[in-house]
């Protein structure tokens, strides 16, 4: 009797597994990834003051529902969808009546948060997702009405932050992309290619009011004549090497003295800053952010209802300018019967719960 062929074992493949108690990889933090799954370990990261991986900590929620005042029959706008953590506190002020719609320009996030608000038990018959720039609400108000509120969270997701493969920090090496919708426009390393050295300093002093962007973009020219910038850690080396010789501000110097320990540890510290605000500006360049910010506060009057609120949360001195300026212009004229007189910051509490709420600003406008 012929002994059957025996079929090739298919290779086993090994679950990914925590490096010991903290991982540091993207992809190791599984549990991280399924905080439906993983209850206990998300409220573990969140006690210690860190935000999980591939999770965003909405951000001052009750100052919000205390400024837009929603009730149930109103129709709203959650211009920045993101995670649905704030979505999903307004959906529940709506108590099943009402409408509300979250717009995202972002493909990848808004899809996975629509089938956690789905999950949630929110039909279309209350809640939809637009994949959208914010700066189009005139054309959505057209198609749906006026708002009666809009909440518009800027910046950039935690989501997009963590994740390496988007490119928005140099933490973890990933192509240096920096897209909120990678499948538009050019990624930050084309970007790059295009800017001479005037271009870069002007982009790093607007986006970002780099204090060293003449360095900077010297040595990022210097850098490219030899191999592109394709990578978020290439971007960041650059930085470093820019600053490697730069004095200290005089007080970093001071704090360091003479310990040449402590002078190393302050150059670390400086050039970390310095590199958070390079890509901080390349991000709005690539995104367009101040542009599409001025689009959005010239449309917003009129896709409010009369009395319509609405919440803005800013994060950097640019956006929150141009918020205030616009508030105030439109004040003015008499389109906002109110507007926040002084901006609203998130408490101590909620800093050391969300480190990433530090420099977030919250202003209103009521329409008249």
């Amino acid at each position: 009797m012929e002994s059957q062929p025996q079929q090739p074992e298919k290779p086993h493949k090994r679950r990914i597994h925590y490096s010991g108690h903290y991982p540091k990889r993207y992809e190791e933090k599984y549990k991280e990834l399924q905080p439906e799954k993983y209850g206990a370990e998300i409220a573990h990261v969140m006690a210690k003051g860190n935000t999980p991986a591939g999770m965003h900590i909405p951000i001052m929620v009750e100052e919000i529902l205390t400024v837009l005042q929603i009730q149930p029959g109103e129709h709203g706008f959650d211009a920045t969808l993101g995670y649905g953590g704030h979505t999903l506190r307004m959906l529940e002020k709506l108590q099943g009546k009402g409408h509300l719609i979250g717009g995202d320009v972002d493909p990848i996030e808004s899809a996975k948060t629509e089938q956690r608000i789905r999950a949630q038990g929110y039909g279309p018959d209350i809640w939809e997702r637009r994949q959208m720039n914010f700066c189009q609400i005139d054309e959505l108000a057209a198609e749906v009405g006026p708002f009666d509120f809009v909440l518009a969270d800027l910046g950039v997701s935690s989501m997009q932050i963590d994740n390496p493969a988007r490119g928005f920090t140099y933490k973890a090496d990933g192509p240096l992309d920096l897209r909120l919708n990678p499948e538009a426009g050019i990624s930050a390393a084309e970007r790059l290619r295009e800017l001479d050295k005037d271009e870069l300093i002007g982009m790093l002093q607007e986006n970002a009011d780099e204090p060293y962007a003449a360095e900077i973009a010297r040595e990022i020219i210097r850098t490219q004549r030899h191999r592109p910038i394709e990578t978020t850690v290439a971007l960041h080396e650059a930085v470093v090497r820019a600053l490697a010789k730069v004095p200290l501000p005089p007080e970093m110097k001071e704090k360091a003295g003479y310990s040449t320990k402590k002078q190393a540890a302050a150059r670390t510290q400086l050039t970390k800053k310095s590199s958070a605000r390079v890509f901080q500006a390349l991000r709005i360049d690539v995104n367009h952010e101040y542009e599409v910010l001025y689009e959005f506060m010239e449309k917003l009057p009129a896709a409010l209802a009369p009395g319509g609120r609405v919440a803005i949360l800013t994060f950097h001195s640019g956006e929150d300018r141009i918020v205030k300026q616009a508030f105030k212009a439109y004040h003015q004229q008499g389109l906002y019967r109110a507007i926040a007189k002084d901006v609203i910051r998130p408490g101590k509490e909620e800093c050391y719960r969300n480190p990433r709420a530090h420099s977030t600003k919250l202003r209103w406008a009521i329409r008249a």
